[in-house]
Parts: structure tokens; sequence; C-alpha cells
């Protein structure tokens, strides 16, 4: 919280509360048209931060449009600064790009620094919970998979980049290549991901582990609802 200070009647300054700038703030002030010259600024940036963000996940408007329920026009004006954004449209972005709404606006970082997790259902009865929460770059998930027949084709996929995944419980079946192997808690594996892969489980049970995912294997897996990084 910041302090400034007014003087008073005998000189004395007197301490008084400045709000902190959040994201309700922000887009109240907006709204109300009370913008101070730090919240205006703030809410500029928005465009060009999400045009960076679609950029680098290689995806084009029609495809965001689809996916967030909002328009190819009203996304492209958004990106451009022509239209700033409401909180309505914020959330479905933030949600799709797996970030919080904070880091869309750049609002100050809080003194409680934990990751709001919340879990991504897929339709096969997989779960994908994002563990990292900055834009860009290379990111973390824990993926929960539920047991499945030992019999099951593998569905390989490839990609640019590099694949790290760790096992936390259960046993992670890994079809890479020509290879079909077993990973146990506590193992790791690392792959170059131009080379066909899948990850499933086995009949012994649900398996559970950590992946370090770059944006192509994010917008080939976790972004399709797929459970394999």
């Amino acid at each position: 919280m910041l302090i400034s200070f007014s003087p008073t009647v005998r000189g004395v300054r007197e301490e008084r509360p400045i709000p902190e700038l959040t994201v309700a703030n922000i887009l109240a002030e907006w709204q109300t048209g009370a913008m101070r010259p730090s919240a205006d600024q703030t809410l500029d940036a928005v465009g060009p931060r999400l045009k960076h963000l679609r950029l680098r996940r290689d995806i084009t408007l029609t495809a965001l449009a689809e996916a967030t329920g909002i328009s190819v026009s009203t996304l492209s004006r958004l990106e451009a600064g022509l239209r700033r954004p409401t909180l309505e449209q914020l959330l479905p972005l933030a949600r799709y790009y797996g970030v919080t709404i904070d880091s869309l606006v750049d609002a100050p970082r809080t003194a409680d620094p934990r990751v709001d997790l919340r879990p991504i259902s897929c339709g096969d009865g997989s779960v994908i919970i994002p563990l990292t929460r900055r834009p860009g770059g290379v990111q973390a998930f824990k993926f929960v998979l539920p047991a499945d027949r030992d019999d099951r084709a593998p569905d390989l996929r490839s990609h640019e980049g590099h694949d790290w995944a760790y096992v936390l419980n259960g046993t992670l079946r890994l079809v890479l290549g020509d290879q079909d192997l077993l990973l146990h808690a506590g193992e790791a594996v690392e792959f170059d991901t131009r080379t066909p892969h899948w990850f499933g489980a086995t009949s012994a049970g649900a398996v559970e582990y950590l992946s370090l995912v770059g944006r192509h294997g994010q917008r080939a897996h976790v972004h399709g609802g797929a459970a394999t990084p």
C-alpha cells in the first residue's frame, strides 16, 4: 500500500493511503472516467501484450475467437489498442492462455506468490494442472492420467522443441519412436519432441507426472485438450 502526505492546518503532514493499482481498480477507474495516468498506461499496454501472447503460440485470430467467444474484429481492436478490454473479455483470454488477469494487465505483484492452481479437465478423464503463470516460454504442468488398457494403440505426435517429464506416482507408459517404455515413480525422461511420442497410463492404475512444455507442445497438447505433452 502506498502512502501520500498532505499538509494540515498546523503544517504537520498527515498520512493518507493511496488505493492499490489492482485489476478491479484499474477497470473501475476506466469505466467511470476517473483514470489515473498510471492506470491509463497499464491498460494501453494490454493490447501489445495480448498480441505477443497470440503470436508466441502461433494462433490465428479466427482460432482464438472460436476458443474464447470474442469476435475477430474485437480481438483485432484489442490487440491494436483501439479498444480497451473489459473484465468479461479478459477472463476468457486469461483462461485460454493459462495466465492470470494480473499478468495480462501487468498489475503489481502482491505479497502472495502462490500460483492459482486451476485444473483443466479433458474429455478422456485426464486432468492438466498449470503450475506456472508467466506468459510465454516454457511452462510447468502436472498431468494426471486415469488407468488405461495396456494394449491401447498410441496416438503419436511430434512438434518442435524438447520435453521433460518426471513421474510422481504410478507407472507412465512412454512410446517414443520405436521404443515402448514404462517409467516408474522417481524416474525422469527428456527427449527431442520432433520424434513421434505419446504418454499414457497402464492397467496398473492412474499415473501422475510433472512436465515442462514449450509453446509448440502447449499448442499441440494442452490447449487441444489432450493429456499428452
